[in-house]
């Protein structure tokens, strides 16, 4: 079995013109396109790390290769990511990385919602879609139902993928009223401190 720097090196070079690491890397830069396959079934084709669920192209200017990653790899070789013509700095590239995927997250949340309106045709559920595509996050409430729904529909969704409101008071309160089973159900889409508040309110962790 080839280690790994072998791998990363069997894997660039031949599509590069440089004839070793790390000038071979400088040839490569992100194109800004990347897939979400859904399911984490795909491998990097730089490191050969498997199962992972999004790719992101890049690209050698020299000799037009392409090549699909993980993010990790872009950051870990510090392959070139630009913003409007300038090559952002590791942590700059780090952040942008970040909300590229974020943002397909919240685009597989979305399909997922627009999956369950179609399959239900329940008023609830549509303002829970409408909320969600204009703030990003479900309200407690909102949250339960969803998942609730998703999971008797069989809808392919993942939990944490989804942002919880709690800033408002309101929000919090119908927290605090909620059966803890029910809380349970949304567990995975509160952050770590808003787990905390649902603690603070009364809740427990699931065990």
């Amino acid at each position: 079995m080839k280690s790994y720097p072998q791998r990363v090196r069997d894997n660039i070079l031949p599509l590069s013109v440089a004839g070793s690491l790390p000038d071979a890397f400088e040839e490569w830069s992100f194109t800004d396109e990347m897939v979400d396959h859904e399911q984490p079934t795909e491998t990097c084709e730089l490191c050969e790390h498997e199962e992972l669920r999004y790719h992101f192209r890049i690209r050698n200017a020299l000799t037009k290769n392409t090549l699909w990653v993980g993010s990790q790899c872009i950051l870990k070789f510090n392959l070139s990511v630009f913003e409007s013509g300038l090559r952002l700095s590791p942590l700059a590239a780090k952040k942008k990385l970040d909300r590229l995927t974020q943002q397909m997250r919240l685009e597989s949340c979305l399909r997922s919602l627009r999956t369950l309106v179609v399959a239900e045709n329940n008023d609830i559920l549509a303002n829970a879609l409408e909320y969600y595509e204009k703030n990003k996050a479900l309200t407690p409430k909102f949250a339960f139902v969803v998942f609730w729904r998703l999971q008797r529909n069989r809808i392919d969704y993942s939990p944490s993928f989804f942002k919880i409101e709690l800033r408002r008071s309101k929000h919090r309160e119908d927290l605090r009223n909620m059966q803890t089973d029910r809380v349970h159900l949304i567990w995975s889409a509160l952050s770590a401190s808003q787990r905390k508040v649902a603690k603070a309110l009364g809740h427990t962790a699931p065990r």
